[in-house]
């Protein structure tokens, strides 16, 4: 979800209402992306790297974390939707914390669409906290005995399926350290729009070129 900033000095404002703008449209797309039959979504929040931002501007995305956990919650429970946040939580505050544990557990029986914040997330770090949890559970085996299968499910998204539509926005043309592991036979989709104003529209323009894909995963055949 990339062009909040820009979208808030295109219009001469601070960071903050840009990050704002963005959580708003946050709803919109889980709406949208229900009434598709989409079943995971998953939205970069913020980065392993963002915390090189201005404390300013940190202090103020935490407390937008907290006030979106708080106000949405109900919401997503009511309307089908299951919550769960990806990623190095531990360094967030206490507060923040207790937030996430209590609504991913208020939404843990909802099936209609599983919502995937990662939040102090990087690819990298997935994978490297995968090989030391692996280790961990296997504490006599040798690296070398190690596996895609094996690793697969000591990643932050083990319980859900790999990539299929990988939508970046803001103009730029990389994913950004954003799962690496499970986007690596993802269609990748990039739009100039700033997040604040990736309308439904563009969501589902992106849906109708994937749909044409020809998807073939290192083989001859489409799949």
């Amino acid at each position: 979800m990339d062009g909040n900033r820009r979208w808030a000095k295109n219009r001469f404002m601070p960071a903050a209402l840009g990050h704002a703008a963005g959580a708003k449209r946050v709803r919109k797309v889980v709406e949208f992306c229900a009434q598709k039959g989409v079943s995971y979504l998953s939205l970069f929040a913020f980065s392993t790297e963002n915390w090189k931002r201005p404390e300013e501007e940190v202090l103020g995305l935490m407390g937008l974390f907290m006030t979106y956990l708080q106000k949405e919650v109900d919401s997503m429970n009511a309307h089908g939707v299951r919550l769960k946040v990806i990623g190095d939580v531990s360094r967030f505050d206490t507060k923040l914390q207790q937030l996430i544990v209590h609504a991913q557990e208020k939404t843990a029986g909802n099936r209609k669409i599983t919502l995937q914040i990662a939040a102090n997330y990087g690819g990298r770090w997935d994978m490297v906290q995968a090989v030391r949890d692996w280790q961990a559970a296997h504490p006599e085996a040798n690296v070398q005995s190690l596996t895609e299968g094996a690793l697969a499910p000591f990643l932050s998204t083990a319980n859900a399926p790999e990539v299929d539509l990988l939508i970046r926005t803001g103009g730029e043309s990389r994913i950004s350290n954003f799962m690496l592991w499970q986007s690596a036979y993802a269609e990748l989709f990039f739009t100039d729009d700033l997040w604040p104003d990736f309308k439904t529209a563009r969501l589902e323009e992106a849906i109708q070129w994937f749909s044409k894909c020809d998807r073939r995963f290192g083989s001859s055949a489409p799949m």
